[in-house]
């Protein structure tokens, strides 16, 4: 994937056609956008689209790239500071929640991008697939340092937690569903390290 920078940092034009792209993909969705019309609100012309993106694939792996390191920052940035494992477990589903409940949340990037590319062999989904399967890891990990057991199951009971509540976020009232969300999170903190004291 081309880096567009220009020494060292990412250059003017291809931040400003990353943030386009990133803006209308998640508010309306990839297939329906075309580099049309990326290209005249990014206010670039057509090759300096393609100096920095080889075309309209490689944009979109970009917008999820940018989004998956945007997530993986958040965590990085709430584990760094040193809270009880179980607290940062909760300190990163507040902060799940929090983007339920922000202006324009229009559910999951990735869950989006999925149903949009099906085929598992697709660069698009298989970005997906890469960032969910960090996520598991770190949920996993995460709920084994606070004590849950078996930590595995842990961990994909609150990536179907956070997946539920991410769909369900953009269709309803988010604030009784992020209310959910963490009383569910708790309940997975509760249970595991009940189930591991009775082992």
């Amino acid at each position: 994937m081309s880096t567009g920078t220009q020494g060292g940092s990412m250059s003017e034009a291809r931040a400003r056609l990353l943030g386009t792209a990133t803006r209308i993909f998640y508010s309306e969705g990839i297939h329906s956008v075309g580099v049309d019309r990326i290209i005249a609100e990014a206010q670039v012309t057509r090759a300096t689209l393609y100096r920095h993106f080889k075309g309209k694939e490689e944009l979109i792996l970009s917008y999820l790239q940018q989004t998956d390191q945007g997530i993986r920052g958040q965590v990085a940035a709430i584990r760094v500071q040193g809270l009880p494992a179980a607290d940062t477990v909760r300190a990163v589903s507040r902060s799940i929640a929090e983007g339920i409940g922000s202006p324009g949340f229009r559910g999951c990037a990735f869950l989006n991008a999925a149903a949009e590319y099906p085929d598992p062999e697709h660069p698009v989904h298989q970005a997906v697939l890469a960032h969910r399967q960090w996520f598991l890891e770190t949920a996993t990990q995460l709920l084994a340092d606070a004590g849950c057991a078996p930590a595995d199951a842990a961990g994909r009971h609150l990536v179907m937690l956070r997946d539920g509540a991410m769909a369900a976020g953009c269709l309803s009232d988010p604030a009784p569903i992020c209310e959910t969300f963490l009383n569910g999170v708790e309940g997975i903190l509760r249970n595991g390290r009940d189930t591991d004291t009775d082992t």
